[in-house]
């Protein structure tokens, strides 16, 4: 099902609130990888983070993101929306999924961030760990549904628009992190 007027306000808060800590995390060496937890009843944002990697490597965007709500006032997270710049790592969901989430949401699908920014980890993994194909975890399964923030959009052309402009700022901030990720020690760079 669509919902044009949840994926403006994803939109929104990746723009506004989760890039600009991701701008910083680049410049300091770190991945482009972000997220935010937001209220279900009116869609406010109660925190947004990025990867820190370069302090420690589990420190995904996600990771950090459940740091820094569970380091303020975590509330029942059934009346709450996970939302990921990009399609979490298996280390992210089941992350999410122990934390008690029901749901997320993504930006950037796993084959968006092997091809279109060069981090080929996740798919790997999954094919490696458990023989995963490309896109053959269960979206919809017993623990969350995940969904793309494209799937959310509908065919809505001024969030195609949206989510082009926003893929563009991405994809520099991908360039910058690919230009200096040999300086740094994270491992799977």
């Amino acid at each position: 099902m669509t919902n044009p007027a949840l994926a403006r306000r994803l939109l929104d808060v990746i723009e506004h609130d989760v890039l600009p800590l991701t701008r910083a995390g680049v410049a300091a060496g770190n991945k482009v990888f972000g997220a935010a937890i937001l209220r279900k009843a009116d869609l406010s944002l109660i925190i947004a983070a990025t990867n820190r990697e370069m302090e420690n490597p589990l420190w995904h965007g996600e990771i950090s993101c459940l740091n820094a709500f569970y380091a303020e006032t975590p509330g029942p997270t059934e009346d709450l929306i996970f939302l990921s710049t990009h399609e979490p790592c298996t280390m992210c969901m089941s992350a999410i999924t122990w934390a008690g989430f029901d749901n997320y949401a993504y930006l950037f699908s796993h084959e968006d961030s092997r091809d279109g920014f060069s981090i080929p980890h996740d798919l790997r993994i999954m094919e490696e760990l458990y023989g995963l194909p490309p896109g053959g975890y269960r979206r919809r399964n017993a623990f969350f549904t995940a969904r793309s923030i494209a799937e959310i959009s509908g065919s809505d052309p001024a969030l195609a628009d949206r989510r082009a402009t926003i893929t563009a700022e991405y994809a520099a901030l991908s360039k910058a992190y690919q230009r200096g990720k040999a300086a740094n020690a994270i491992p799977l760079n």
